[in-house]
């Protein structure tokens, strides 16, 4: 196995881009430089799409923890691409332990989410319960990208509102999640901002995601600031 991991590093340094390394590497203050090899995401997800065919993906999938942060989002774009929703849901919940950092826990949810949106929700609700900072903020996003349009009931907004969390990426998902609740269902989250229902970090961080969001009306938005 380890020749195997070996040989599979050898292939992601080759796609490696230093100046991206760079850059990306201080929009990740919780992860070391050195753990960060550099390779953009259009560049990692072709390679994905290949490495997913392969007999070694499914030894990749099984060999936890990972050194590299690549090889945490090859680990995540791999569950997305699995059509099977048992199976999917497995290697989801073996692998949510593992990931420490916003960029592998916001990843697309996988779409055969979108045809077991029962067992879906009963899943993030378990995963926001989660004393994992990022098992909780995974939850979070799947509430936040399938649960605020045609399947929104009002008490999903209150279990979001109700975490309370010392974790600063925690509180952020809370307001992106809030802010875009504000977007898509406005009548239902205002009350959450008049009533100041949100910890105070939280709901500063919402209205300005709020009001930096194309989706919101001008009026909204003026509205939105005299709650600042």
């Amino acid at each position: 196995m380890e020749i195997f991991m070996t040989h599979l590093q050898e292939e992601l340094f080759e796609l490696q881009d230093t100046a991206y390394r760079d850059f990306h590497s201080s929009l990740m203050p919780g992860i070391d430089k050195s753990d960060i090899i550099g390779i953009r995401t259009p560049v990692l997800r072709t390679f994905a799409k290949k490495f997913a065919k392969t007999e070694e993906a499914a030894r990749f999938m099984d060999e936890l923890p990972h050194k590299y942060y690549e090889e945490n989002n090859l680990q995540m774009m791999l569950i997305g691409q699995i059509k099977d929703y048992d199976k999917c849901i497995f290697e989801l919940e073996k692998f949510l332990p593992y990931v420490d950092n916003w960029a592998t826990c916001d990843f697309p949810v996988p779409k055969c989410f979108n045809k077991n949106k029962k067992d879906v929700l009963l899943r993030a609700k378990k995963w926001i319960a989660s004393d994992a900072a990022y098992v909780k903020r995974y939850g979070i996003g799947v509430m936040m990208r399938l649960f605020l349009d045609e399947d929104f009931k009002e008490e999903y907004l209150q279990i979001v509102a109700d975490v309370k969390s010392e974790e600063y990426y925690v509180n952020m998902m809370i307001a992106w999640y809030m802010a875009t609740a504000l977007a898509k269902q406005w009548n239902a989250a205002i009350p959450y901002i008049q009533e100041r229902r949100l910890p105070e970090w939280v709901h500063k961080k919402t209205i300005q995601k709020a009001v930096e969001s194309y989706r919101i009306t001008p009026e909204q938005k003026e509205y939105l600031k005299g709650f600042r």
